[in-house]
C-alpha cells in the first residue's frame, strides 16, 4: 500500500464525462512547454495540455489513457485535468486512427495553399498518439 502522505486526488474531465476520478503517487502528461510529472505538494500550477499519453501511478499499478488537448490544474492535494477528449486504450479504434494519419500526411505532404497547418498537424498528433497507447 502506498504511504498515504505521498498520494493525492487526481480528475480527468471531458465534456462528455468525468473521465477518472482516484488517487495517484505521480501523474505524468504532455504540455505545450513539454512534459511534467507531478508528486503530491507539487507547487500550485495551470498549463495547457498538449496531445500525449497521461500515465496515473499509484503503487506499482499504471493507469495509461490518451488525452488531446484542455488545462491542467494542480494543486498540492489534487491535479485536474479539463481536457477535450480522453481515451483508455481500449476505446481506441486503431483502424480509424491509422486512417487519420494516413489522411493528415497526405494533407501536410500536398502543401495545398489553402491548408490549415496547425490543424492538420493537431490532427496527425491526436493521430499518432492513439496509435502509439494501443502499441
Amino acid at each position: 500500500m502506498a504511504d498515504e502522505n505521498r498520494i493525492f486526488k487526481v480528475e480527468i474531465i471531458t465534456p462528455d464525462r468525468v473521465f477518472y476520478e482516484g488517487e495517484a503517487t505521480m501523474i505524468e502528461f504532455n504540455t505545450v512547454n513539454g512534459e511534467i510529472g507531478v508528486y503530491k505538494n507539487h507547487i500550485p500550477l495551470t498549463t495547457v495540455l498538449a496531445p500525449g499519453i497521461v500515465t496515473i501511478t499509484k503503487d506499482d499499478e499504471q493507469k495509461k489513457a490518451a488525452v488531446h488537448a484542455g488545462f491542467a490544474e494542480i494543486l498540492g492535494e489534487k491535479v485536474t485535468l479539463l481536457a477535450e477528449v480522453a481515451e483508455w486504450p481500449d476505446e481506441i479504434d486503431i483502424n480509424r486512427a491509422e486512417a487519420a494519419k494516413e489522411r493528415a500526411q497526405e494533407r501536410l505532404a500536398a502543401k495545398n495553399a489553402n491548408l490549415d497547418v496547425a490543424r492538420a498537424e493537431l490532427a496527425l498528433r491526436r493521430a499518432l498518439v492513439r496509435i502509439d497507447i494501443k502499441n
